[in-house]
């Protein structure tokens, strides 16, 4: 597959080039914490599920539906509103977005059984899939170009760094916060407000369009250019979101499986350990090649699949967790790659669009096969669907390969060097 060489404008030598560097940085980093506390906002009921199936005696079926309520919600709200922000602009987008974010988590912190769960998590992914579409964009918008590799890394590590934040801050709480189903909520809902404040306090970084209603008819516009990428890679990004969205939804369930006596905190700890992973692998292939980086991504999901079935086999957690370590890495070479691959030379008036067209094919990934797990697991025991579910995400992996090896034989000479 041919990719695009970026266009990198020379660096200014205007007088006034380094202040505008410094006056992108601050709404750079605003932003970029506003998807990474999305992100860490769902991930943070992971480890609380054990507890919501002991209080309320769930099912792994009604767990899997509170997860996909969520993921489901999210992509009819990238469908409808994921190019919004082209044509309203990207901060009364953001603005509602987050205070809806925030209604949502205090609906979670009020929670009393599962009805109220599924609700406050379609709340939470209409909001979330606002405004990650819209957040990203304007991480693209505030492009240095002295920095020309700085946004599509920002947009590759914010989510994965908040997933792990967001989990992490869970374990802990349920570990040592008297109320953990309440507090961590409560915070997100405060920051969630506060950022929604600092955002009316920005300037506008999109140049708007007509056609403000057309735009909320459900649709995926993806231009010619990043559309090619995405095909190339798309199998790639399907193979490890499906492997996260298992490991978010029933990774808790899959360590007790695996090692029945370990710590409520442990279930949570194995997700937290591929978030970790992903972010730090996002940040080591940021140099790479972004096909090489996908590749590599594939090769390390085929190892954590097998890792993880040695997990039920008699080797325990520490197979399950060094299963998780390499499915972290797997999605984060293969998420740098591809938002890379996708990102390269778009014009403003694509960014939201076609960010919001990669996160539904994630998010599809990541909650249709967890809620088909969830069912399967009611019928036939979690340990038959996790043997079918890595076996699956293994051989994804490897069609993964066979297609980014196929559409890599077009790819221009030096076309891959995106980042310094």
């Amino acid at each position: 597959m041919p990719a695009v060489t970026p266009r990198i404008p020379a660096p200014s030598s205007h007088p006034g080039a380094g202040s505008r560097t410094a006056h992108r940085a601050a709404p750079f980093a605003l932003h970029a914490s506003i998807l990474a506390a999305l992100l860490a906002a769902s991930s943070a009921p992971t480890p609380f599920y054990p507890h919501y199936q002991d209080h309320w005696q769930l099912s792994a079926l009604t767990v899997t539906v509170i997860f996909a309520a969520y993921s489901l919600t999210l992509l009819l709200a990238l469908l409808t509103t994921g190019g919004l922000s082209d044509h309203l602009g990207r901060r009364p987008v953001l603005v509602g977005a987050l205070l809806l974010e925030a209604a949502s988590m205090v609906l979670l912190a009020s929670a009393d059984g599962a009805g109220a769960l599924v609700t406050a998590r379609i709340l939470q992914g209409a909001a979330t899939g606002a405004a990650t579409s819209a957040a990203g964009a304007a991480l693209l918008d505030l492009q240095d170009p002295l920095r020309p590799g700085r946004s599509a890394l920002a947009n590759s590590i914010a989510p994965v760094a908040g997933m792990a934040i967001g989990v992490l801050a869970s374990t802990l709480l349920v570990r040592f916060a008297p109320a953990p189903t309440v507090t961590v909520y409560v915070l997100l809902a405060v920051l969630f407000a506060a950022q929604a404040i600092a955002v009316t306090f920005t300037a506008g970084t999109a140049r708007l369009h007509a056609g403000v209603l057309r735009s909320l008819r459900p649709h995926l516009a993806v231009p010619p250019s990043a559309r090619s990428a995405l095909l190339g890679v798309g199998t790639a990004v399907v193979a490890v979101w499906a492997l996260g969205g298992f490991y978010s939804s029933l990774g808790p369930a899959l360590v007790h499986l695996a090692a029945p006596g370990a710590s409520q905190a442990a279930g949570g700890v194995v997700f937290f350990v591929l978030t970790a992973a992903a972010t730090i692998t996002v940040w080591t292939v940021r140099c790479v090649a972004p096909r090489a980086a996908a590749i590599s991504g594939c090769l390390a999901l085929i190892p954590s699949a097998v890792l993880s079935l040695l997990g039920l086999h008699g080797a325990g957690l520490p197979a399950v967790q060094g299963g998780a370590v390499l499915a972290g890495v797997a999605f984060g070479a293969v998420s740098q790659g591809a938002l890379r691959m996708t990102l390269t030379s778009l014009d403003e008036q694509d960014r939201a669009a076609t960010l919001a067209a990669y996160y539904v094919l994630s998010y599809l990934s990541m909650s249709l096969p967890a809620l088909a797990a969830g069912a399967a697991t009611q019928h036939f025991g979690l340990d038959t669907t996790a043997h079918a579910y890595t076996t699956a995400a293994a051989l994804l992996a490897v069609a993964a390969l066979a297609a980014l090896a196929r559409s890599g034989r077009g790819a221009a000479p030096g076309a891959h060097s995106d980042l310094p």
